[in-house]
Parts: C-alpha cells; sequence; structure tokens
C-alpha cells in the first residue's frame, strides 16, 4: 500500500513539472531572438516568430523590432506628405 501511495505521488510530481519545463524552453527561445534582436536582427523565421508575436524588449534599435513598433514608418519626406495627403482626401 505504501509502495503505491508513493508511485503515485511520485508520478503526480513528475506530471506537474513537465509543462513547466516545455515552457522554460520556450522562453529561453524568445529571450535567445530578443538578444539577436539587440544585436541586430532576427536571424531565423523562428526569431521572427517569436518576436512577432511576443514582441522586442523595449529600447532594441534593430530595424525589424522598429518595423513592428511603427517606429520610423516614414522613411522619408516625400512618404510621408503621399499618406497625409491620402487621409485628408478620405475625410
Amino acid at each position: 500500500m505504501r509502495r503505491s501511495i508513493l508511485a503515485i505521488a511520485g508520478f503526480g510530481a513528475l506530471m506537474a513539472v513537465a509543462p513547466t519545463i516545455a515552457s522554460a524552453q520556450s522562453y529561453w527561445d524568445l529571450e535567445h531572438a530578443r538578444a539577436n534582436a539587440r544585436a541586430g536582427g532576427p536571424i531565423s523565421e523562428q526569431d521572427a516568430e517569436l518576436l512577432e508575436r511576443y514582441g522586442c524588449l523595449s529600447g532594441t534599435n534593430s530595424a525589424f523590432c522598429k518595423k513592428l513598433s511603427g517606429e520610423n514608418r516614414y522613411v522619408n519626406k516625400k512618404a510621408r506628405q503621399k499618406a497625409e495627403r491620402r487621409v485628408r482626401r478620405n475625410d
């Protein structure tokens, strides 16, 4: 009787730890993607997907993260003016 209770408790403890291991791996993948972004940009499609899903850290100075946040949306003055005219025409 005592062995079966101990076996059930041990199995329950293993089951409680299993999802944590999977989420910890994805957490480290996300942090790896963010480190790549801080270094200049995502280096794989998986990094890009993780950054699109969970976002970059604030203050990350990469073109990819700026594009995601909407910063630097209009690169030059002509594009900005053209977009402003389009908005005025539609109002």
